[in-house]
């Protein structure tokens, strides 16, 4: 008996395992995009700024600029929106859920 509890115990933890992070709001399962093709650095206006400073990948490479800040958001929201806004940002390209823009520094 101890023995089936012992296994039935392993997959009921073993299961959980496999489930993916979310979040729930209200009724909406919202989940966090991740990417491997982006080094997200650290906010970039604000220390919890979701548009992060983005550094050197293979797939960024082609988009680094000696006078310019990459910067990746999540695509579609408000952040994004807002960096548009507030700086001369120009979208470079999309992948995994962020934005990818091209910021002048000077």
């Amino acid at each position: 008996m101890k023995r089936i509890l012992g296994v039935a115990a392993f997959l009921a933890l073993a299961g959980c395992q496999d489930m993916p992070l979310e979040t729930e709001a209200a009724d909406t399962v919202i989940k966090s995009p991740t990417n491997d093709n982006l080094r997200l650095v650290g906010g970039y206006r604000s220390t919890d700024d979701d548009c992060q400073l983005t550094g050197e990948t293979a797939y960024t490479i082609e988009f680094l600029d000696d006078a310019a800040d990459l910067v990746s958001c999540p695509t579609g929201s408000d952040a994004a929106q807002s960096l548009v806004e507030m700086y001369t940002a120009r979208e470079v390209a999309q992948t995994g859920g962020y934005s990818v823009y091209t910021i002048p520094r000077r």
